[in-house]
């Protein structure tokens, strides 16, 4: 699934190109999960930003066009074609702007979401409405992460994944943030120490991951086509190899439901 890096960079992408454009025409797959798309149909898109990992695109009738890619939902820009149908080529959604350019949504196993709100109501959705503070905010401190992890039941890596500790980690860079941080992913309590070298190690990787454009593993692709940063993971996906710090064999295992490498040396219990 996309994380913080790959929306980011999805959104740099995207928001010129929609940015005082108003949608002539708008299409998208019947299920329900698309069709609010076509209530952009008329609007002019104000700006584009990010949250955790959700898309939000404000109208300028105080609305917002909310869009969660999913595991394999791709964003697309394309020369204009009025007549064109979704459906084909797993497309979901469309939009047609006034700059030549149509924007379409693709997802091939339709777990991503398109939603129109009144600005700023999250109310029906919510894992953006009880969103954690987002990484690189000022207001977050490391002693402020370790309060909001102080006293959960989940292991500290799903407590990462939640997005209501902080938003826009998942699996990918919480194997590597928990990794530079020497944190085993199995603890379900932090020390203050910890929790100060768990956010910087987020901050790194998260920047690395919307320098290098994201992480394309399998379906993620930014605009200009994929992300690289997969060629410098030190720690997810590397079960079995040795680890780049200190030599011994990484291990992986199921932790919530979700598959977790870590090094058993530098990230001891």
């Amino acid at each position: 699934m996309p994380e913080l890096p790959e929306v980011e960079t999805i959104c740099r992408q995207l928001g010129p190109e929609i940015t005082n454009r108003t949608v002539i025409a708008a299409g998208s797959h019947e299920s329900g999960k698309f069709s609010p798309a076509r209530k952009a149909k008329g609007k002019r898109f104000l700006q584009l930003r990010r949250r955790g990992k959700y898309l939000l695109a404000e109208l300028d009738d105080q609305t917002e066009l909310i869009v969660h890619l999913g595991m394999t939902g791709q964003l697309k820009v394309m020369e204009t074609d009025n007549q064109r149908s979704v459906g084909s080529d797993y497309e979901r959604a469309w939009w047609v702007l006034d700059n030549n350019k149509t924007i379409i949504f693709r997802d091939v196993r339709r777990f991503g979401r398109i939603a129109l709100v009144e600005k700023g109501d999250y109310s029906q959705i919510p894992t953006l409405r009880d969103m954690g503070p987002e990484p690189f905010s000022s207001e977050l401190t490391g002693e402020e992460l370790w309060r909001r992890t102080k006293g959960r039941k989940q292991r500290i890596k799903t407590q990462l994944l939640g997005q209501r500790v902080i938003a826009g980690v998942g699996n990918i860079y919480g194997d590597e943030a928990l990794f530079y941080a020497g944190i085993n992913p199995s603890v379900r309590s932090i020390t203050r120490v910890q929790a100060e070298r768990l956010l910087e190690s987020l901050r790194m990787v998260l920047s690395q991951g919307i320098k290098m454009g994201g992480t394309t593993l399998r379906d993620y692709r930014n605009l200009d086509g994929q992300g690289s940063n997969q060629d410098y993971l030190q720690c997810y996906g590397r079960s079995g190899l040795p680890c780049l710090e200190c030599g011994s064999v990484l291990r992986s295992r199921i932790i919530d439901a979700r598959s977790t490498t870590w090094c058993p040396v530098c990230q001891k219990r």
